[in-house]
């Protein structure tokens, strides 16, 4: 699993890997299983799905070559709410982008270490 920031300002965990090396062989099939996790977790509710490659081919968006496909699952761990401040960086968004040979696995760092470790070992339980 790699960090990085983008854009100067989000740090953000990204796993890429061959679809060789996948358990799933398209964007469907890893949100159904990525849901099912949600599903599953004691902490966490799944809200939705969002078609990111649709909406943007849709309104004459920009999408980069070799992007075949890019969705998101919606959740939220909302393990605490101690102020107003954690409903700013809520919910969650994993994002599986498929490039053709590859699939991209990856989302913004959350605030609490248990939802962030949960998520990437979620993401890394993709790989055979």
């Amino acid at each position: 699993m790699q960090q990085k920031i983008f854009k100067e300002k989000y740090p953000i965990f990204s796993l890429e890997f061959s679809k060789e090396e996948s358990k799933y062989d398209s964007v469907p099939a890893i949100l159904d299983y990525l849901q099912e996790q949600v599903e599953n977790h004691p902490k966490a509710v799944f809200i939705a799905r969002f078609d990111h490659f649709s909406h943007t081919k849709n309104i004459g968006g920009e999408i980069g070559a070799g992007i075949e496909d890019a969705q998101n699952l919606i959740l939220c761990f909302g393990m605490q709410l101690p102020s107003a401040d954690p409903v700013a960086v809520r919910p969650r968004s994993i994002g599986v982008t498929d490039l053709g040979d590859k699939f991209v696995v990856n989302f913004m760092e959350a605030p609490n270490p248990i939802a962030n470790d949960t998520m990437e070992a979620w993401v890394k339980s993709l790989v055979k």
